[in-house]
Parts: C-alpha cells; sequence; structure tokens
C-alpha cells in the first residue's frame, strides 16, 4: 500500500540527505526528525500522521552510548505502534553513485556488502511508497567499479 506522508530519520546525515531530496524530487510528503532517538518522547512527532518511517541514522555521527541504533530503533518501533504505523526501512550505506540497478535479495544475504547512499535512498523510498517488499527482510547491494 502507498503510503502518504514518510517521517525520515536521520535526514541531515549523507543517507538520510540524499532520501530526502529523492523524496523531494518525486514530489512525495515528508517530515523529517532532528530529535534524540533514545529519549522516547522525543519520538512524538510519529503522532502527526505519516505512513512510514525511513531511519537512516548512521551510529558513527550519533554520540552517545554505543546501544543508541538498537535503543533508538526500539523506541522509534513502539512509536509507530502507538500510532498506528507500521511501515519501516532502516538501514545504512557508503558513498557511491545513484544507479537504480541494484539488486535486491529477499530473506537472506545478497552478493555484495556494498549499496550507496544515493541508491539506498531510492531503494528506501521505494519500499515505503510501494508494497513489493512488505513482510520481507530485504538486502540491496550492488557492484560498483
Amino acid at each position: 500500500m502507498a503510503v502518504k506522508k514518510i517521517a525520515i530519520f536521520g535526514a541531515t546525515g549523507q543517507t538520510g540527505l540524499t532520501t530526502l531530496a529523492q523524496a523531494v524530487q518525486a514530489g512525495q510528503e515528508f517530515e523529517t526528525s532532528l530529535v534524540n532517538m533514545v529519549k522516547p518522547p522525543s519520538l512524538l512527532k510519529i503522532q502527526k500522521g505519516p505512513g512510514a518511517v525511513a531511519q537512516a541514522c548512521n551510529p558513527s555521527t550519533l554520540g552517545g552510548p554505543t546501544t543508541v541504533m538498537s535503543e533508538g530503533a526500539r523506541n522509534i518501533v513502539a512509536a509507530m505502534k502507538a500510532h498506528g504505523v507500521d511501515k519501516v526501512v532502516a538501514c545504512t550505506s557508503g558513498d557511491q553513485p545513484l544507479t537504480g540497478a541494484y539488486t535486491v535479495t529477499l530473506d537472506g544475504r545478497g552478493p555484495s556488502r556494498v549499496i550507496s547512499k544515493h541508491d539506498l535512498g531510492h531503494f528506501m523510498l521505494h519500499c515505503l511508497t510501494t508494497d513489493e517488499y512488505d513482510g520481507h527482510s530485504t538486502y540491496p547491494s550492488h557492484q560498483y567499479q
């Protein structure tokens, strides 16, 4: 099911910025979140009506305890459940160009451990705005030159 609005956590980071730019270009409605994911009260912004959440946070830039990603993910999922949001995509990426020609492996590990922030942003938006990968663990990757 396509969603009307996406909440993007980590929108100021490398993957978040390219995901945000692609959302703008596609005319997708979104809201960004600059909150501390580890503090549950700061996630109240989710209640404003997004149909899906993109978590594009890099643990090395978040600071704080090494559990910041797992705690943040738990808090985001709890806030999503509380407000009836049932679609989330969360990933990290590298710095390569947008190709749109990545491979997606379902429910297993892909042929490469690499995907660019641009391709990842493209894939995240696709997952959030279609139902093609709903209910699957996905592994997007690409062999860059």
